[in-house]
């Protein structure tokens, strides 16, 4: 029992670790610096702070190396459930993790165009402001590639805790509903053209799903860890 609360507090403060960090990150750094639809506004915004934008790379990687060390005491809090199922809900996690981090890498690559290296004389300013929006781009799509993964972890999560008897059964219907707000929305960037249009109603089917369900859990894990009564 003392074992598993210990793991449970573990999860949580992973968890808390991922919300700060990445909501820094996205909210703080990225959407602060980004000028939607204008390449060159964003270019400028990025010259004009790049300590800013290095400090949102930085959290963003603390971030994911928190989100893969996650992946370890979730599968042993649940493992108790069913072994098979939280070994692949760590597996899905850390496959997430592995495709942020290729994600990242793109962010890197906005960074070396502010790096004053020689090749960048051969470009002219338009040039690089449409390889910075590129290169934003990408980031942004490989990243919708990882969160269908973590869409598919946080579903088979969302049925272990349903399953566990020792977490509140309200919890796993959320995590499977912020599942299906994040798979939603990578599946709606793919295949509309017209994306945009509905850019608002689709973010708030994964932020409110996700806050709710996700940051329930995480409280949850923090305070009371797991229910004595259920494993008496």
């Amino acid at each position: 029992m003392k074992s598993l609360k210990r793991i449970a507090r573990i999860a949580g403060l992973g968890y808390l670790f991922i919300f700060i960090t990445g909501f820094f990150a996205n909210f703080f750094v990225l959407e602060g610096l980004v000028a939607d639809g204008d390449a060159a506004a964003t270019f400028d915004n990025i010259g004009s702070n790049l300590m800013q934008f290095r400090r949102g790379i930085f959290s963003f990687l603390i971030m994911v190396i928190a989100d893969v060390l996650l992946a370890w005491p979730l599968y042993l809090l649940l493992r108790p459930v069913n072994r098979h199922l939280s070994l692949l809900s760590a597996w899905l996690r850390l496959v997430n993790g592995a495709i942020f981090g290729v994600a990242l890498a793109n962010l890197f690559g906005v960074l070396l165009l502010f790096s004053g290296a020689p090749y960048l004389e051969a470009f002219e300013p338009s040039e690089l402001h449409a390889r910075t929006q590129f290169l934003l781009d990408t980031f942004n799509y490989t990243w919708l590639i990882g969160l269908v993964f973590f869409g598919l972890h946080l579903s088979v999560l969302g049925y272990l805790v349903f399953r566990s008897g020792y977490i509140p059964k309200v919890l796993g219907p959320l995590l499977i509903l912020a599942a299906l707000g994040y798979l939603t929305d990578s599946f709606a960037h793919f295949l509309l053209p017209n994306y945009a249009d509905y850019q608002a109603v689709f973010e708030m089917m994964v932020i409110i799903p996700g806050v709710i369900g996700e940051f329930s859990l995480t409280i949850w894990l923090l305070v009371k860890g797991v229910q004595r009564a259920a494993l008496s």
